[in-house]
């Protein structure tokens, strides 16, 4: 989900930084409202800066305009909330590009909504229903495989948007060998993500499990 350098013209990449920051400054007030429960959303967010970080270096291979990468968004999205994944999506592509990839910090805001812009569309769309306990809407595999196929379909299909909004000539046919990739990822993910939070929901009596994850709000069919 990399744009590689050269694909987005200076002027655009400016925009992408400042809507992905306005972004960013908006998900860190709403965690800091409840000041009580604040510190237990930083250590979220750093956790999922982490994870997303660590999963990211553990599998990445050039194809076409961009990158595919093993990103486990769903795992960390229904572990440890919306707003910890949205930024630590963030803080995590920062962290990367500052220690691994500086070429890649010209294009922050544009990688960052890339991931984010999704995930803003896939919860409020399908996946905050699951959270609400007055909804009690049941959570199986089948229904991380819709997520998963919501999420990187938006993830694709804002690749397509920088690649055709950036201003560079770039052929259809290598963004949709990009797209097709990802169909790798939403096979895969699902089962690591259902895994983990079967696991979590086993160790829900556990008294860090319960402050520093989401999944006992989750009911699992």
């Amino acid at each position: 989900m990399h744009i590689e350098p050269g694909f987005v013209q200076p002027a655009k990449v400016i925009m992408a930084n400042a809507g992905a920051l306005t972004i960013a400054v908006w998900a860190a007030k709403e965690q800091l409202k409840d000041w009580a429960r604040a510190s237990w959303s930083i250590v979220k967010t750093l956790c999922a800066a982490s994870f997303f970080s660590l999963f990211m270096e553990s599998f990445a291979m050039p194809v076409g305009p961009s990158e595919l990468h093993f990103v486990g968004a769903m795992a960390i999205y229904l572990t440890l909330g919306f707003l910890p994944t949205l930024m630590g999506f963030a803080i995590g592509l920062l962290f990367q590009g500052l220690m691994f990839s500086p070429w890649d910090l010209p294009h922050l805001g544009v990688n960052s909504l890339s991931l984010i812009l999704p995930l803003v569309a896939m919860h409020y769309v399908a996946g905050r229903k699951l959270f609400d306990g007055n909804i009690k809407k049941r959570l199986d595999w089948t229904g991380i495989l819709k997520l998963d196929a919501m999420y990187y379909s938006g993830v694709t299909g804002m690749v397509g948007f920088w690649l055709w909004f950036g201003g560079a000539e770039t052929a259809f046919s290598s963004w949709l060998t990009f797209a097709a990739s990802y169909l790798v990822v939403v096979a895969v993910e699902p089962l690591i993500t259902w895994t983990v939070v079967k696991g979590l929901k086993k160790a829900g009596s556990s008294y860090l499990v319960r402050k520093l994850f989401v999944v006992g709000k989750l009911q699992l069919a």
